[in-house]
């Protein structure tokens, strides 16, 4: 094998609204709202040392999934602090709990997880490792 991936660097979503996903993922999940680009009108949400970049939809830019869609992931986020209170506060900010607590199964082994929806439709599952 001429290489090996080391890591995610950063994911897209396509979005119907970007200042409504930027509102979600940073009032609920606490990412922070960051411009990039040549003048600085790209949007992606940062967290950890990982982004997310948001498209558009209908304005994506290219190069780009061959059918980017609004509501069409599935991401899992290990969060720090007790599962619990983390759900307290997904709850306070008005957003329902769809599923969960439930043990998980991760990449770097057992999780606790839940789940919600952001305002698009994807699944968005928070978890605690080692439970």
């Amino acid at each position: 094998m001429p290489f090996t991936a080391l890591s995610l660097d950063h994911l897209v979503l396509t979005v119907a609204d970007v200042d409504r996903a930027c509102a979600f993922y940073t009032r609920v999940m606490g990412m922070r709202r960051l411009g990039f680009g040549p003048d600085g009108s790209r949007v992606a949400l940062a967290f950890g040392r990982q982004k997310i970049n948001l498209h558009p939809h209908g304005g994506e830019f290219s190069p780009h999934a061959r059918r980017p869609e609004p509501g069409s992931a599935d991401l899992c986020f290990v969060i720090r602090g007790p599962l619990e209170a983390a759900m307290a506060h997904v709850r306070a900010c008005g957003v329902a709990i769809e599923a969960g607590p439930a043990p998980r199964t991760g990449a770097c082994g057992p999780l606790r997880s839940f789940y919600v929806r952001d305002p698009d439709g994807n699944l968005i599952e928070l978890a605690v490792p080692g439970e």
